[in-house]
C-alpha cells in the first residue's frame, strides 16, 4: 500500500498553493495549510473543502503545520520566499520541502530576470543548510487549472534535488495532483524551470492563450526514473 502523506501547504492561500492542496486531498493525503495568521489559514482551508465537499483540509499557524508535516510544500511569491523558509529553519530541519518558487520581478515578468546565484532555488538551500532536502517542482504549471480538482491539465512537472529519494517524493505528488513528474537531476537544474516560466508568460501573452505549458517528448506516458 502507497504510504499516505502529511502535506503541508505553506502559502496555501495563494492560487497555485491552494490547488495543489485540493488536489492532494482528494488523492488522500493529509493536508494542512500554513500561514503566519492560523485565522486566515483556517479559513482559506473551510473554502476549500467546501469545493470538495468533504473537511479534508486543516489551516494552521506555519510552524505548527510544518512541524506535524512530512513534506512541506512553499508556494509563496518571490519576494517572500526567502524570508518565509528561514523563519521555520527549525522546524524544517530534517524534512523535505519541495520549492514552487519563480524569481519574476514585476513588471517585466514576461522576462528572464534570475538572481545573482542563477537559481533561487539553490539559494534556499544553501541558506537552510544539509538537513533540508530542498526540491524544486510546479513552476510551470497553470495555477487557475490546478484549482479545478476536475481539470485535466496537459503538462510536464521538472522535479529536481540533490536527493534522490526526495525528487522521487515530489514526483509521486506532481502524480498524485494529475500532472506528470519528471527526474530533471540535481537542484542546479532548477534554473531552467525558473527562467522558463517567464518564457510561458511571455508565450501566452503573445498568443492570447492562459496557460501554456511544456510536455517531454520520447518518455512514454509513465516514464521511469
Amino acid at each position: 500500500m502507497t504510504k499516505t502523506l502529511s502535506v503541508c501547504v505553506v502559502g496555501g492561500t495563494g492560487a497555485e498553493g491552494s490547488g495543489l492542496a485540493m488536489r492532494w486531498a482528494r488523492a488522500g493525503h493529509r493536508v494542512t495549510i500554513g500561514s503566519r495568521d492560523p485565522a486566515k489559514a483556517e479559513a482559506a482551508a473551510a473554502e476549500l473543502n467546501q469545493k470538495l465537499g468533504k473537511p479534508l483540509i486543516c489551516g494552521a499557524a506555519s510552524s505548527d503545520a510544518v512541524t506535524g508535516a512530512d513534506v512541506v510544500v512553499l508556494t509563496v511569491p518571490y519576494a517572500a520566499q526567502m524570508p518565509t523558509a528561514e523563519g521555520l529553519k527549525d522546524v524544517l530541519d530534517g524534512k523535505i520541502l519541495i520549492d514552487v518558487t519563480v524569481p519574476l520581478v514585476p513588471p517585466k515578468v514576461s522576462r528572464v530576470q534570475l538572481p545573482p546565484t542563477d537559481s533561487c532555488v539553490v539559494a534556499l538551500q544553501a541558506a537552510l543548510g544539509e538537513g533540508v532536502k530542498v526540491v524544486s517542482a510546479f513552476q510551470n504549471v497553470s495555477a487557475h487549472k490546478l484549482k479545478d480538482p476536475d481539470k485535466v491539465i496537459d503538462c510536464d512537472v521538472l522535479v529536481a534535488g540533490d536527493d534522490k529519494e526526495a525528487r522521487a517524493v515530489a514526483i509521486r505528488l506532481a502524480g498524485d495532483a494529475g500532472l506528470r513528474g519528471i527526474d530533471a537531476g540535481p537542484l542546479a537544474n532548477s534554473v531552467v524551470a525558473e527562467a522558463l516560466t517567464s518564457v510561458l508568460i511571455f508565450i501566452n501573452r503573445t498568443y492570447k492563450i492562459p496557460d501554456a505549458g511544456i510536455r517531454i517528448t520520447g518518455l512514454g506516458e509513465t516514464p521511469a526514473a
